[in-house]
C-alpha cells in the first residue's frame, strides 16, 4: 500500500475512534444537562433520548478543515471560509439543542454560513454561477438533513454515502481527504444511534452534516452546469422527500416549519416498519443513484440530462404513490 494511502487510512481509522470517544462524552454530557427529545404525535421514537451527539463529528471535522485549509492543498478559500461557515452552523444548532431558537433566527446564521461558503468558492475563480449554487445548495442542505434527522441512522448513513459518491464522482486531493474524514466521523457516532439509539445527532449534527455535504460538493472539479447534476444524484433520496413534503405542507396551510411526521421514511415507520429496514431502504436508493452517477460520468450532455430527470421522476412517481396508498390505508382504518 502507499505510504499516501496508508497515511489517509490511519487518519481515518483516527478520525472514527475520535467521533466515537467524543460521542460518548457527548451523551454523559446531555444525560447530566437533561438535553433529552421525550417521545410525542411529532417524534418518531418511542423512548427518551439524549440530543446532540452530532457534536463530536463536528470537533473530528473542523479542525481538518481548518488544518486542510492551511496545509494549502488547493481550494484553501472553500476549506477556511467553509470551517468557518460550518462553525457557525453548529453553533447555533448546538445553542438549539440548549434551548430552541427562533427558526428565522437559525436561518439568518445558516445564510450567513452558506454566504462564507460562496464566497470561498468565488475566491478561488471559479465561475459566479457555481458560487450561487453553492449557496443555495449549502442552505438548502442545512435544513434537509435537519428535516431528515428523524430515525434511527438515516441522516448519518446517507452522510457516508454522499461522501463516498463524491470520491466516485471525482473528488480529489483536500477533497478526497475530508470526504473520508467525513465518513469516518459519521461512523464514529453510528454504534451510539443504529440499531438502537442512544443519542441523536440533535440540531448541531443534523445541521453540519448537511453543511458539511454541501462543502463537499463546492469542492468539485473544474464544475460544468450538466456534469454537475451528476453530483445531485446520490442526494436524490433526502431531496425528494424533504422538498415534496415541505411543499404538500405549504399547499394545505400548514405552519411547515414546525415538527411533524409527514416525511416517507415517518410515514413507514408509522407504518410498522422498523428504523433499520427504513434506514437501508433509503440507503439502498442512494447506492443505486451513485451508481448511475458513476455510469454516467463521461456521457454526452443530453444523456446525463435525460439519466437525471429520469431518476428524479422516478423518484418523484415512487415518493407519490406511497402517499397515495398511504392516505388510502389511512382512510380504511
Amino acid at each position: 500500500m502507499p505510504a499516501s494511502s496508508c497515511l489517509i487510512a490511519a487518519l481515518c481509522v483516527a478520525a472514527c475512534l475520535a467521533a466515537f470517544a467524543l460521542t460518548a462524552l457527548a451523551r454523559r454530557y446531555a444525560l447530566a444537562r437533561q438535553l433529552v427529545d421525550a417521545p410525542g404525535e411529532r417524534r418518531s421514537h418511542t423512548v427518551a433520548t439524549p440530543r446532540g451527539g452530532g457534536i463530536a463529528i463536528v470537533a473530528v471535522v473542523l479542525p481538518s478543515m481548518i488544518g486542510l485549509g492551511f496545509a494549502g492543498v488547493g481550494m484553501r478559500p472553500v476549506f477556511l471560509l467553509g470551517a468557518c461557515g460550518l462553525a457557525l452552523v453548529a453553533a447555533v444548532g448546538w445553542i438549539d439543542d440548549h434551548r430552541p431558537l427562533s427558526p428565522w433566527g437559525r436561518l439568518a446564521v445558516h445564510i450567513l454560513a452558506a454566504a462564507m461558503l460562496a464566497i470561498g468558492v468565488a475566491w478561488t475563480g471559479q465561475p459566479v454561477w457555481w458560487a450561487i449554487a453553492v449557496f443555495a445548495l449549502a442552505l438548502g442542505l442545512v435544513n434537509v438533513w435537519n428535516f431528515m434527522d428523524g430515525i434511527n441512522g438515516l441522516a448519518s448513513t446517507q452522510a457516508i454515502l454522499v461522501a463516498l459518491g463524491c470520491l466516485l464522482l471525482g473528488l480529489l486531493g483536500g477533497g478526497a481527504l475530508l470526504a473520508c474524514i467525513v465518513a469516518a466521523a459519521c461512523a464514529g457516532f453510528l454504534p451510539f444511534n443504529v440499531p438502537r439509539a442512544r443519542i441523536f445527532l440533535g440540531d448541531v449534527g443534523s445541521g453540519a452534516l448537511g453543511f458539511l455535504v454541501a462543502c463537499l460538493i463546492a469542492l468539485a472539479p473544474a464544475p460544468d452546469p450538466v456534469v454537475s447534476l451528476l453530483w445531485l444524484l446520490p442526494l436524490s433520496a433526502f431531496l425528494i422527500d424533504a422538498a415534496l413534503t415541505l411543499l404538500s405542507r405549504i399547499i394545505r396551510g400548514e405552519r411547515w416549519w414546525t415538527p411533524h411526521v409527514q416525511h416517507v421514511y415517518q410515514r413507514c415507520v408509522q407504518a410498522g416498519h422498523a428504523h433499520a429496514v427504513v434506514t437501508c431502504g433509503y440507503a439502498a436508493w442512494t447506492l443505486l443513484s451513485i451508481l448511475v452517477a458513476v455510469s454516467m460520468a463521461g456521457a454526452p450532455q443530453p444523456v446525463i440530462i435525460g439519466a437525471f430527470a429520469t431518476w428524479y421522476l422516478l423518484g418523484v412517481a415512487i415518493w407519490l404513490n406511497f402517499r397515495i396508498r398511504h392516505a388510502r390505508r389511512m382512510r380504511l382504518s
